[in-house]
């Protein structure tokens, strides 16, 4: 009689309830696998780790409340707990970035189901597992756009340190700066690079070699 495999107990972190259904579904039916908490947000993400210790995270990086942020933060403090990002995001940057920042499996959501289960059980097991689809562009340097900007060295540094995932209170306590200083030289930032959210400085900083 063949040995029963050990259970591995996954978090669920989406802030899509049919997408959390869906999974769900498709994972108990699985026979080692057993979703012990859900989350719809980075914050809640953080919470269900810190409370059930899971096996493995499976995290969406769109979801509220800074999920990158949130991979670096659990990759310090709960390293044992494998991040598998499942994602729509496609663009090799935003891979490299969750790589960097510590997820061990990156697999996109239009990925067979085969390819889902099989990232869980690389990442259980020690292993690491990327998208197929990513794999080949990962490979290649990353290109350099042209510079359009005109950056200080203060706002460059505070740049650098937001794209590795810190918070604007660490970046705060890093660069010796009030967190109102930083927010401004945040904003700033975004007004002269013209973007927006933390995904789109994570993928400036990484294209122009600002990560070092």
């Amino acid at each position: 009689m063949a040995a029963r495999q050990p259970t591995i107990s996954l978090v669920l972190a989406d802030d899509h309830v049919v997408v959390r259904r869906g999974l769900r579904m498709l994972l108990q039916r699985v026979p080692d696998f057993e979703v012990v908490a859900e989350a719809d947000d980075a914050g809640a993400a953080l919470a269900a780790v810190e409370e059930r210790r899971p096996d493995v995270l499976l995290l969406d990086l769109n979801m509220p409340g800074e999920p990158l942020e949130a991979l670096a933060e659990l990759t310090r403090s709960a390293p044992a707990v494998a991040v598998v990002v499942l994602t729509m995001e496609q663009d090799p940057a935003f891979a490299r970035r969750a790589l960097e920042a510590g997820a061990k499996g990156y697999v996109l959501k239009r990925a067979a189901e085969e390819e889902l289960v099989d990232a869980i059980h690389a990442v259980a097991a020690g292993g690491t597992h990327l998208s197929r689809e990513l794999t080949s562009a990962l490979a290649r340097p990353a290109k350099r756009p042209a510079q359009r900007d005109d950056l200080t060295g203060r706002e460059t540094e505070v740049l650098r340190l937001i794209a590795r995932g810190h918070t604007n209170a660490e970046v705060a306590r890093e660069l010796s700066l009030s967190v109102r200083t930083v927010e401004t030289h945040r904003t700033r930032i975004q007004q002269k690079l013209r973007l927006s959210s933390r995904p789109e400085l994570v993928h400036y900083a990484i294209e122009h070699e600002l990560m070092g």
